[in-house]
């Protein structure tokens, strides 16, 4: 039977198999950009919003309220359409403006947060702390807080299973993105099932608060914990065997090559997942099959990562780095 709602086609994302130079390893990417909001975040919102219309916190008709960077409000957008819900996504001036269009092409409604913030600086802070107020003050409102939602990580369990029947040879090692916790909490616990010894890297932008460093500010999109707010309940560290950090240079020229070498369009975290994937693995400290997702699309940053101004004038441009992947994927010499 043909699907009759969008939501229907979340899920069975395809994988692709990157050839490194290295004989004992594999990285395989889940395309998670392939879901129906262009993320793997779909699967994530739409949990949360069966959970709580289940639960009775969210009532018919009622309003849908989230702190997001884009690809949660976009999923959020999407399952307020199935269910038919108003939306409201709290943004801020981080947020990608291909994202903010997507939701608002959905029917999401949009509210900025005010205050003078650096371009490079996230204000989830202020952002959760409206959602917060707006969610107290509408009649039949629910602030989905994904960092504190159980439904945000039961929401993998479908990648996970997919992952395990894409890939029957067996997953050595998974690499990814550390924001909320709950995708890489959610995936891992279910693969660990599966394979007791699998190790799994988190990932986070260097800036980032989630394995104890020091905060600063950092142009990575969805992904990470600024300084000033909390790593929230739904991450469980103890499926995370190591917490790395990647630099804005390195994930977004990660992206760039990837598009350029593979024909496949990243997001800017995603780049910097595979980045930290490939230098474990060439440096041994990851054999067999290492998988990581393509959590969004590159489709979403033409304007940012894609776009040579807007990178130049960042200061976020680097050829040594297509160089240092080439000697990772290829095997050709690259200078330390």
């Amino acid at each position: 039977m043909l699907p009759t709602i969008v939501t229907e086609l979340i899920g069975q994302t395809p994988v692709m198999s990157i050839e490194v130079a290295r004989p004992d390893a594999r990285l395989v990417l889940k395309l998670e950009k392939n879901n129906p909001g262009g993320s793997m975040k779909d699967r994530m919102a739409r949990s949360m919003v069966v959970a709580a219309l289940r639960d009775g916190r969210l009532p018919p008709g009622g309003t849908v309220i989230e702190s997001s960077s884009g690809n949660a409000g976009t999923g959020l957008a999407l399952a307020a359409v199935e269910f038919g819900l108003r939306f409201i996504a709290v943004v801020d001036h981080h947020a990608a403006s291909d994202k903010i269009r997507m939701m608002r092409a959905l029917g999401a409604e949009i509210r900025y947060v005010e205050g003078d913030f650096a371009e490079d600086e996230i204000a989830v802070v202020e952002r959760v702390r409206l959602a917060a107020q707006l969610a107290a003050q509408l009649p039949g409102a629910v602030f989905m807080n994904q960092q504190e939602n159980p439904a945000n990580p039961d929401g993998y369990a479908g990648l996970a299973e997919e992952l395990i029947s894409q890939l029957s040879g067996g997953i050595d090692a998974f690499v990814a993105c550390v924001g909320s916790g709950g995708s890489i909490t959610g995936v891992t616990q279910w693969l660990k099932r599966h394979n007791p010894n699998l190790r799994t890297i988190g990932v986070e932008p260097a800036g980032s608060i989630v394995f104890g460093k020091a905060g600063h500010p950092y142009y990575q999109s969805g992904t990470g914990i600024p300084a000033g707010y909390r790593v929230g309940t739904v991450l469980d560290y103890g499926c995370i065997d190591q917490g790395v950090q990647v630099s804005d240079i390195q994930a977004f020229e990660t992206a760039r090559y990837i598009a350029r070498r593979k024909g496949l369009l990243v997001g800017g975290s995603t780049g910097g997942a595979i980045y930290k994937a490939l230098e474990f693995i060439a440096a041994g400290k990851l054999t067999g099959t290492v998988v990581t997702l393509v959590v969004d699309g590159g489709e979403k940053y033409l304007g940012t990562i894609f776009d040579d101004e807007w990178m130049a004038k960042r200061h976020l441009l680097d050829p040594a780095i297509a160089a240092q992947l080439d000697g990772w994927l290829l095997g050709k010499p690259h200078a330390a």
